[in-house]
């Protein structure tokens, strides 16, 4: 097992782990359920990321509030989860690695590589997706058969899970939600695993009950499929034709709709890699990777959050303060904006005196900005209006320049 140490993301600490010799980076984004030193105890994990590491140099870890982690009270957004996968990255020495997102971490995965093309080799999706299509625990009891009646005009006849599908979903759910600890949840996903009461000690050590329940209701609000087309690096999207919790219709979704990605589906009925056809998947990874269809974008264009704010009633203001006084005001307001701006994690790329143009990798950050920004105005007396787009920006060797060319989403994870 390889040696385990923390990266600092924030005040949090994140566990994580390095290993193989491999000429290719590889990040690892697994889903809520894992434990960096746990999980080498399974003889299929150990085996698979044993291969993984003879072409690959591999960096696992735990998101935080699970495994070895730092606990959080909450789920965190997707902007925060992006932002763990750079933490870990930057503490293993790791520059612009291959990115794999399994299960719920899929959708993490997809918006990192949205954002960030410029660190991202390539994005291999496993068993994921981008849009679970359940609103909340109420729909755990629903007739499985109206769910899917719900979700048919959404993705369609090809892309939506049958009724048995949805059913099958709705037991995991209900298992994670009132049985969580008894290894009854984890059963859905690897049906092929025998004992129950290992897995009982899996769900307990990976994550608490509460943070299981956390993720559902997180997992529930998850719909990522407008960024899809503007991910612009080489996309792999694997999925056991049997999936047991992701039916193999979100894998078909995410190849079809993410721009040049390949798609190989396996036999299987586990949910997780290393039981549903490990090695046909192994050596599609590898061929992925060290056959040319890896190799690093030659794309400029990102998603990326733009912020435009505006003074209210500028003109009147002007007129009531006086040119000196109003110059005062407008550059103490640029001031509060770039200061702002650059603790959120942003840039800001335009000024206009009275407005301001800003970039943020995503929503989050551009909202708290924007939050920010409007309640300092206010010592100065002034009114702020702001609106927040994701879309896609166009790269600058030293910035981030123009307006959203393409707007896709408001991405609130």
């Amino acid at each position: 097992m390889a040696e385990t140490s923390y990266a600092k993301c924030g005040d949090l600490s994140l566990a994580y782990q390095v290993f193989g010799d491999g000429p290719v980076e590889l990040v690892f984004v697994g889903s809520f359920v894992t434990h960096v030193e746990l999980f080498w105890t399974l003889p299929e994990f150990e085996a698979f990321f044993e291969q993984l590491g003879t072409f690959c140099r591999v960096l696992v870890f735990d998101k935080a509030g699970v495994g070895l982690s730092d606990p959080v009270p909450q789920v965190r957004t997707l902007d925060d989860r992006a932002a763990e996968i750079e933490a870990v990255m930057d503490a293993g020495g790791f520059g612009k690695p291959v990115l794999v997102g399994m299960s719920e971490g899929g959708p993490q995965a997809m918006v990192f590589a949205a954002r960030r093309p410029e660190r991202t080799r390539a994005l291999i999706l496993t068993g994921t997706s981008s849009y679970w299509g359940f609103a909340g625990w109420d729909d755990m009891d629903r007739d499985p058969a109206e769910l899917r009646a719900r979700v048919l005009p959404e993705l369609g006849e090809d892309y939506t899970p049958s009724t048995e599908q949805f059913a099958r979903f709705q037991e995991f759910g209900r298992a994670a939600h009132s049985a969580w600890g008894s290894g009854a949840a984890l059963k859905f996903v690897v049906p092929s695993f025998r004992s129950v009461r290992q897995l009982a000690m899996f769900e307990r050590m990976c994550a608490s009950p509460g943070m299981a329940r956390a993720t559902f209701e997180a997992v529930f609000r998850l719909d990522v499929r407008p960024i899809l087309p503007t991910i612009t690096v080489p996309t792999l999207v694997i999925h056991a034709r049997d999936d047991p919790v992701v039916g193999v219709q979100a894998g078909r979704y995410l190849a079809d709709h993410i721009p040049g990605a390949r798609l190989l589906e396996v036999d299987g009925t586990d949910h997780v890699p290393w039981f549903s056809d490990p090695d046909r998947i192994l050596t599609g990874i590898e061929e992925f990777l060290t056959g040319g269809h890896a190799a690093p974008s030659q794309s400029r264009r990102a998603l990326r959050t733009v912020m435009f704010t505006d003074m209210v009633a500028s003109t009147q203001h002007a007129a009531t303060a006086g040119d000196e006084r109003w110059r005062a005001v407008l550059h103490r307001f640029g001031e509060i904006t770039a200061d702002l701006t650059q603790r959120c994690g942003g840039t800001v790329v335009k000024s206009a005196g009275d407005g301001h143009l800003a970039t943020f990798d995503g929503p989050t950050q551009a909202i708290r900005c924007a939050e920010a920004v409007r309640a300092d105005a206010e010592t100065l007396g002034i009114e702020i209006r702001a609106g927040i787009h994701a879309g896609e920006c166009e790269l600058m060797d030293n910035d981030i320049g123009g307006l959203a060319v393409h707007i896709a989403a408001r991405i609130l994870g």
